[in-house]
């Protein structure tokens, strides 16, 4: 006979909890203690960092650890060199680490000290709820943000052109993996749908927390082990997303064990009810989903604002636009021929937003040069020091472009032919029937 799993979430009525209640034993108390601890310092002041809130909020929060945590580094750590990096596109910077071991002693201390004022305590039913309540409703705001951005691709945008004349090695592993996320907008909407299921489980109690934690920690076990694999600066945050799926699913792993390993039948989880009036306990039903549909709306919007903003904002139109050859390169009244030893001439350009242009060495390598591109004069002022010019541009033929200005005190001469480069990475695109792996 196959044994049953009950489902439903058995509430103990708080007229009988009392009379119930369990003893928690010393390590319980003290790990709970230390839990809460950690994750509220850890997360605060959510919800307010949430990106699609105004960062001023927070600053409350985060510029007195500003002045606190670069003191903590160079005297009591005596790191090196002093934390001059705060948190920004990289959340594993020495700041990052430092917050998170000044969040940890912290938590250490703090769980002592109640541990030694509390100790007559039976146990912490009802704070227990309201810690996982915290929890989940982090863990939700979190997988739903990255699950937007993935079925919007905003995270893993279409490919630039000049992603496709990257090489392999040249990459860094960070770029293989947006690379590999990019190039597949269905295996990017795939994870993302996952991800936001894992978020939209969360924020909905019935479904809380065994199917929400269990979908989350398959989804932050894979998050985390490709930030791990492929050097994603978001080690510290990912690990934490997932110590969260792993705290909710604490209360019910021997039932899951009892049940997926031991073959057994299992008992309802019991709970505790937060609020002891029906109606303030369908108020905040009501407020996690009503946030859930917020959030989970505000998400998608953002992510499709970005979206657009990285596919249509920013990118030039004709007919600049474009992957150009570069057929004279000529700096000073010397042309130089196109030889694999020139540090200095271009093989390729290609002008694709109205912020960069990337230009591709004779050895290959990529150079990402920051613009100024006024479509109205005909120019382009390059601002990087070692490039730093201004170029004017025109149009002799359709698919012809010449360039001209100075160069460090030099003339620079440029003529340009548009080319329509067919990359196997675009081309090949999806079959059904394969006679032979197609590998390249």
């Amino acid at each position: 006979m196959q044994p049953q799993m009950k489902s439903e979430i058995k509430v103990i009525s708080p007229a009988i909890a009392p009379a119930i209640a369990t003893r928690w034993n010393p390590g319980q108390k003290v790990g709970f203690r230390f839990a809460f601890v950690y994750f509220t310092l850890y997360y605060l002041p959510f919800p307010f960092y949430l990106p699609i809130v105004n960062e001023s909020i927070t600053d409350w929060w985060e510029l007195p650890l500003h002045k606190l945590l670069p003191w903590i580094a160079q005297h009591v750590l005596h790191l090196a060199h002093p934390i001059t990096v705060f948190s920004n596109g990289s959340g594993d910077t020495t700041y990052d680490y430092v917050k998170a071991l000044f969040y940890l002693l912290v938590s250490v201390i703090a769980a002592a000290v109640w541990s030694v004022l509390d100790r007559k305590r039976h146990n912490y039913t009802r704070l227990h709820e309201w810690l996982r309540l915290y929890v989940r409703l982090n863990l939700a705001a979190a997988l739903v943000s990255y699950g937007a951005a993935k079925i919007i691709p905003s995270q893993f945008p279409p490919l630039w052109q000049w992603q496709y004349m990257e090489t392999y090695g040249n990459a860094s592993p960070m770029g293989i993996l947006w690379t590999f996320m990019g190039a597949s907008a269905a295996y990017t909407i795939f994870a993302g749908a996952v991800e936001l299921l894992g978020g939209v489980l969360l924020f909905v109690p019935r479904f809380t927390p065994t199917p929400g934690a269990l979908v989350a920690m398959g989804v932050m076990v894979n998050v985390f082990m490709l930030n791990m694999s492929y050097d994603v600066p978001v080690k510290l945050y990912s690990f934490n997303l997932l110590l969260l799926a792993i705290f909710l699913l604490l209360p019910d792993l021997k039932r899951l064990v009892s049940f997926f390993i031991l073959n057994r039948s299992t008992e309802p989880l019991t709970t505790e009810l937060l609020f002891r009036r029906k109606w303030a306990a369908l108020t905040l039903i009501t407020v996690q989903i009503a946030q859930g549909v917020w959030f989970t709306g505000a998400s998608l919007y953002q992510s499709r604002k970005y979206l657009k903003m990285y596919t249509i904002d920013y990118r030039l139109e004709a007919p600049l636009y474009g992957t150009w050859a570069v057929d004279e390169f000529t700096l000073d009244g010397q042309t130089h021929p196109p030889l694999l030893t020139d540090e200095k001439r271009w093989q390729k350009v290609v002008f694709e937003a109205n912020y960069y242009l990337a230009a591709q060495s004779m050895d290959g390598k990529l150079l990402l040069l920051s613009t100024k591109i006024d479509t109205s004069k005909k120019t382009v002022a390059l601002t990087d020091p070692e490039w730093k010019t201004s170029l004017s541009y025109d149009f002799p033929a359709r698919d012809s472009m010449l360039m001209d200005g100075d160069l460090a005190g030099k003339k620079l001469h440029l003529k340009l032919r548009r080319i329509d480069p067919q990359y196997l990475l675009k081309t090949r695109g999806f079959h059904w029937i394969n006679e032979h792996p197609y590998n390249r």
